[in-house]
């Protein structure tokens, strides 16, 4: 559930009595967020801090006439998210590179085929996920798991409201399935 924001004005980043005030008010969204996105907690802990950190560093460059604080650290942390998704990707290809890859035996197999049967609708759902744009995927996640309103996501996102909302849209009908994408071109033909 979504507690209420008690927001008022531009945070002071400037005393360590208003940083202090501001990571209080908004700690536990920033390391939900995190958490939703990276499995491991000690990570977690480190991208969070490192969020607070940027914040920090750039809050002479906040704007309160365009948003709420909130979103305004959601999308700090989306870069420092990307920013370590790149660092992984290129530290994972190097390993590759240098080690090569274990082989599965035939229980490690067979484990893995129980789980993936065990999950198929969700992982079907997390594959339209995965397969949707970067666009349509950060503000469904930015308004569903995030729960920010479609305006706190557009300025999270550094686009316009209604930007959002068809973003939106198109994200929900792409996750229902092929078969949602084929409603429409059927109405047409009647």
């Amino acid at each position: 559930m979504r507690s209420p924001r008690h927001e008022t004005g531009p945070p002071d980043l400037t005393t360590p009595e208003g940083f202090g005030a501001f990571y209080e008010e908004h700690i536990d969204a920033v390391l939900g967020f995190v958490t939703r996105r990276v499995a491991d907690p000690h990570l977690a802990a480190d991208l969070t801090a490192d969020i607070f950190l940027a914040a920090m560093g750039s809050a002479t460059g906040y704007r309160p006439n365009r948003g709420v604080p909130i979103a305004w650290l959601f999308g700090i942390a989306r870069n420092i998210l990307s920013g370590h998704a790149r660092g992984l990707a290129r530290e994972s290809g190097a390993l590759a590179r240098l080690s090569g890859r274990r082989l599965l035996d035939d229980e490690d197999v067979a484990a893995l085929e129980e789980r993936i049967d065990a999950q198929r609708a969700f992982r079907a759902l997390a594959e339209r996920h995965a397969a949707l744009s970067e666009p349509l995927r950060a503000a469904l996640d930015l308004v569903v798991l995030d729960e920010l309103t479609p305006a706190e996501a557009a300025q999270a996102l550094g686009v316009t409201q209604a930007t959002v909302r068809v973003r939106l849209h198109r994200a929900r009908r792409a996750l229902r399935g092929p078969d949602s994408l084929a409603e429409p071109q059927l109405e047409a033909a009647r």
